[in-house]
């Protein structure tokens, strides 16, 4: 049976969109071709039609992380922005929360083409958070130290137990000293 334009696009989009969230829960090797098409609703064997590697695929599913963050992230004045970042909702929800800290490490270890596309998601998030409060969300330099800051974060957080004291406390002081850098700029 042949397969409709619109649904092959549509088909893609679920395997991309499935991809990016148990790239973000599991790292890019905590999951196979074929958990990951069964994840998506689909057959293994269909993987190549839309993907030449799990490379490309990983490529195109970070992308698409990138602009959900963007797109969530836009409109956000950053007070909310930090506080959202470093809460416990988001630390807790890895597959829907933010690409850089749940595969930046993992990226380091990849090819560059991947490296470049995680590089295009730095910038694109710099340029959201750049645009907010009236196109004042600081300079470049405050706007990649923020980042660096919610990035470290959460990743040191993660790293914690679960239920560890030192997983909240990492949040609640880096939460509490952003906010705090920001009230001495007003």
């Amino acid at each position: 049976m042949k397969v409709s334009k619109e649904q092959v696009r549509e088909n893609r989009m679920r395997i991309v969109e499935t991809a990016s969230e148990l790239f973000r829960e599991r790292g890019y090797d905590g999951v196979g071709v074929a958990e990951l098409m069964s994840a998506a609703g689909l057959t293994h064997g269909g993987f190549y039609k839309h993907f030449g590697s799990k490379a490309d695929l990983m490529a195109e599913a970070m992308s698409c992380g990138f602009t959900r963050s963007a797109e969530s992230t836009a409109g956000v004045n950053r007070e909310k922005f930090v506080e959202y970042y470093l809460s416990r909702q988001h630390r807790d929800d890895m597959g829907k929360g933010c690409v850089m800290s749940a595969l930046g490490t993992d990226t380091a270890r990849q090819c560059e083409s991947i490296k470049a596309t995680f590089a295009a998601g730095i910038e694109r998030q710099l340029a959201v958070l750049g645009n907010e409060n009236n196109g004042e969300g600081g300079t470049r330099a405050e706007l990649i130290d923020t980042i660096a800051h919610l990035v470290g974060a959460l990743v040191l957080s993660r790293a914690c137990p679960d239920d560890s004291a030192l997983a909240d406390e990492i949040l609640d002081v880096c939460r509490t000293r952003l906010l705090s850098q920001d009230a001495l700029k007003d």
